[in-house]
């Protein structure tokens, strides 16, 4: 079982009717408003108090943009200065923090997030030459993870109901590839985020709009990450390009993510709560959400306006967790790749990642800080392993808070053998061709480029014309769609109909998911310290626990196979 963070959280109430509730005057002393407008979210101290936040950000000089009614978060604009103050004086009032920062970023260029994904060096790969074998794509022979999960054997069995809805909480979906196309939703698909084109200093964050409005369809998809998770989920086994873990599963865009892969908080709240109230049965959340690496209650390091924001962001994200479970959501989220144990955090210099300029260390009081929403409540936490099933180098750990591994991709993995620093290590899924485009890995005749073979981008083409295009990643991003996968088919094969909805609760996705986990034993010696793979003395990792639970592995690896066959006996 996971081990839980003792943090008190409050439960979210659902909101019936009007709201009647009494607004507190805000003290006469009250700071000066003054600089250019500004974003912000604002938590009621409970759902039952919206109506009184809502009175209390106009009596303080703001205007009400949106009201998300399941959590209580509400989006407001005001004058960059004195308005936290001026709301936070209100009882009614939980917290305030800025929406619509200043990026922390390089003075020339676009600004793009690492933390989803774990960048490697880059060769040339091979290609795969032996034929696809049946209820198989033709690229899935280079799909190592796929066999490592046994998606393979359990597609015989059950390849996923379309009634099952995974949503993928992400930078987007290119709905328009012909592998995702199949299984996309557009219609119950959602985008909770607006394109930044440049910061407050005029540095670019997402880039130019690329649709009137600044809002990208649901169907669309310019990072590139929120793709390759939906395809290693549920590419469509159509006998072209590569197939996901369930491959009749539906997908959808619940996109919370901005272009450049920063995860703010409205969005990611608003992504949760929507997942609860459209009935998705699983959501894949591969990141973490920003500007706060850790949010800590009162770290002495933080100023006291920085100190409220991350208890804003930490109730605010609880909340929504603790909806979207009670409302039947299985939530599938990314350990993280920063190599440390969750339950003894490394000092944190990477926060807040917004505005400009305030990055400042941290020393992380492991019984006060939570990483979230991995450490958020009900979530169920996934590590990565490399083809040798090795804990991958940059893989975050620990017996606190890891559930299950998967399959995430490890570059460095087989040293002493020819599998060492090949893209073969990684894993390969759906990648736009707009993103290649703009990468310049794939030309305007949509070959891919010198570059992009260097990256090992690989091109489909079917029989009719349709075009398909795949890359090579690695991180713990890469290894919770093959968890999240292996959750929709539990959900596919022991969901039932309840009240007009088919669907699993999700403790007993959880059951099932751990419970048929292939064991893992913790390596001999227990304690790796990756010099040999040309990793620094801060990637060394111990691993404590046993087969049946370690701080490597969590209960195992997920098995699609196992869980389909002999899932039944966890839900007893």
């Amino acid at each position: 079982m996971k081990r839980p963070r003792l943090l008190a959280a409050a439960v979210a109430v659902p909101l019936f009717g009007a709201i009647s509730a009494v607004a507190v005057p805000v003290a006469s002393a009250q700071p000066a408003l003054s600089g250019p407008a500004t974003e912000f979210t604002v938590l009621a101290k409970d759902v039952r108090s919206i109506g009184a936040t809502q009175q209390a950000i106009k009596a303080a000089g703001g205007t009400v943009l949106e009201t998300n009614t399941a959590v209580g978060l509400i989006k407001a604009s005001a004058p960059a200065t004195g308005f936290t103050e001026r709301v936070s004086a209100n009882r009614a009032v939980f917290g305030a923090a800025k929406s619509q920062v200043i990026g922390s970023l390089p003075k020339n260029g676009k600004k793009v997030k690492n933390d989803n994904v774990e960048k490697e060096g880059r060769r040339t790969a091979s290609s795969a030459k032996k034929a696809a074998a049946v209820g198989m794509d033709p690229l899935d022979d280079q799909l190592w993870g796929l066999k490592s999960v046994r998606s393979d054997l359990s597609r015989t069995k059950q390849a996923g109901s379309k009634q099952v809805k995974v949503g993928v909480i992400d930078t987007g979906i290119d709905g328009t590839h012909p592998d995702i196309a199949p299984n996309f939703d557009a219609a119950d698909s959602r985008n909770f985020t607006k394109d930044i084109p440049f910061d407050a200093n005029g540095v670019e964050v997402d880039g130019a709009c690329e649709f009137r409005g600044c809002v990208d369809p649901v169907n669309h998809d310019d990072g590139g990450h929120g793709t390759h998770v939906a395809g290693t989920i549920a590419a469509a086994a159509n006998g072209f390009g590569v197939s996901g873990v369930a491959p009749n599963v539906t997908l959808v865009n619940i996109r919370a993510g901005q272009d450049s892969g920063y995860f703010f908080l409205q969005p990611t709240v608003d992504a949760l709560t929507y997942a609860g109230d459209a009935g998705i049965d699983v959501v894949n959340m591969s990141f973490y959400t920003d500007p706060w690496l850790y949010n800590c209650a009162a770290n002495p390091a933080d100023s006291a306006a920085e100190q409220a924001e991350q208890r804003t962001i930490i109730e605010a994200t609880q909340r929504a967790l603790n909806y979207a479970h009670r409302k039947g959501v299985t939530m599938v989220v990314a350990l993280g790749n920063q190599h440390t144990d969750l339950g003894a955090p490394q000092p944190d210099t990477t926060s807040p990642d917004y505005p400009a300029n305030s990055t400042h260390p941290r020393t992380i009081d492991n019984a006060s800080c939570l990483n979230l929403p991995v450490e958020g409540n009900h979530t169920i936490g996934v590590g990565a392993f490399g083809p040798s099933q090795a804990k991958a180098d940059y893989s975050n750990y620990g017996t606190e808070q890891i559930s299950v591994s998967g399959p995430g991709g490890y570059f460095r993995d087989g040293f002493g053998t020819p599998w060492f620093r090949t893209l073969e290590n990684e894993i390969l899924s759906t990648y736009p061709k707009n993103v290649g485009v703009a990468a310049g890995n794939i030309d305007a005749n949509g070959n891919v480029t010198p570059d992009g073979v260097e990256l090992g981008i690989q091109k489909a083409t079917a029989a009719d014309g349709r075009v398909g295009y795949y890359q090579w990643l690695q991180g713990t991003s890469m290894a919770t769609p093959h968890a999240t996968g292996v959750s929709a088919l539990i959900v596919s094969q022991y969901g039932k109909k309840s009240h007009g909805e088919f669907g699993l609760d999700p403790d007993k996705v959880q059951r099932v998911l751990e419970g048929t986990a292939s064991e893992i034993a913790c390596p001999v010696p227990r304690t790796v310290d990756y010099v040999d793979e040309g990793r620094g003395p801060e990637f060394t990792a111990t691993c404590v626990g046993d087969p049946s639970f370690n701080g490597f592995y969590g209960n195992g690896a997920v098995d699609a196979y196992a869980a389909v066959t002999r899932g039944s006996q966890y839900l007893k």
